[in-house]
C-alpha cells in the first residue's frame, strides 16, 4: 500500500491505523511515516485513553474532531514510540501504555485541547492522560491550563493591541510580563526546592 493511496483515501489509511491484526512490514513503515509526518506538522497531540468506549462514541470523537482539522486514531504502542523519534512528541515516549488514543492539532495547539476535554466532559469514559503542547509535555492539570487560554486569534488580537499602543505603554506592558514571567520563574525553583527538601 503507497502513501498515495493512503492520502487519497483517508479511510483506508483510517483501517490501517487501527486495524487490529498484524500488520506486515510494508504497511507498518507506511505508518510510521505517515505518523512521524504528522507529529511533525503537530502544534499539540492529546493522548486518551479510550477503553471502555465503543465504535460508535470513538466516530463520534472523530467527527467532532474532524470539523476543526483535527486528527484522532488508535495506533499501537511501539509505533507510536518510533513514529514519535526525532520528534516533538519524543518526551511522551513513557506515556505510550494501555490503550492510547491520539489527538493531533496543527494549526491552534489549544483548539485540540479544549475539543478533547470538551468531549470527555460528556463522556467519562475518555481520559485524557498528558498532552505534547509545542514539544513540552503536559500532564493532565497542565492541560486543563491550556484550555482556559483564549482562541488563538483572540491572543494574536491582544498582541496586536499592545504593539499598537504608544511607547511608553508597550514598554509598561512588556515590563509587567518580564517581571510576571521572573515571579513565576521564582515560585517554581522555590517550589522544587521545596519539594527536594520534604523528599
Amino acid at each position: 500500500m503507497s502513501s498515495f493511496s493512503i492520502f487519497y483515501f483517508p479511510f483506508l489509511y483510517q483501517c490501517l491505523w487501527e486495524r487490529r491484526s498484524k500488520l506486515n512490514k510494508q504497511e507498518k513503515g507506511v505508518l510510521i511515516a505517515d505518523l512521524k509526518e504528522k507529529f511533525s506538522r503537530a502544534k499539540a497531540v492529546v493522548l486518551t485513553d479510550y477503553q471502555g468506549m465503543s465504535v460508535a462514541e470513538l466516530t463520534v470523537l472523530r467527527g467532532m474532531l474532524r470539523k476543526s482539522s483535527l486528527d484522532y486514531g488508535v495506533v499501537k504502542n511501539t509505533l507510536a514510540k518510533i513514529a514519535a523519534e526525532e520528534t516533538g512528541v519524543s518526551v511522551a515516549a513513557d506515556s505510550f501504555k494501555g490503550p492510547v488514543g491520539i489527538a493531533i492539532g496543527y494549526d491552534d495547539p489549544v483548539l485540540v485541547v479544549k475539543k478533547v476535554l470538551e468531549f470527555a466532559k460528556g463522556n467519562d469514559k475518555l481520559k485524557v492522560k498528558g498532552a505534547v503542547v509545542e514539544g513540552r509535555f503536559c500532564n493532565l492539570q497542565q492541560v486543563k491550563e491550556i484550555a482556559d487560554l483564549p482562541p488563538r486569534e483572540i491572543l494574536l488580537s491582544m498582541l496586536a493591541g499592545v504593539f499598537q499602543a504608544p511607547a511608553t505603554k508597550l514598554a509598561g506592558s512588556l515590563n509587567a510580563t518580564v517581571t510576571s514571567f521572573a515571579y513565576a520563574l521564582d515560585a517554581l525553583s522555590k517550589k522544587k526546592a521545596n519539594e527536594t527538601v520534604t523528599t
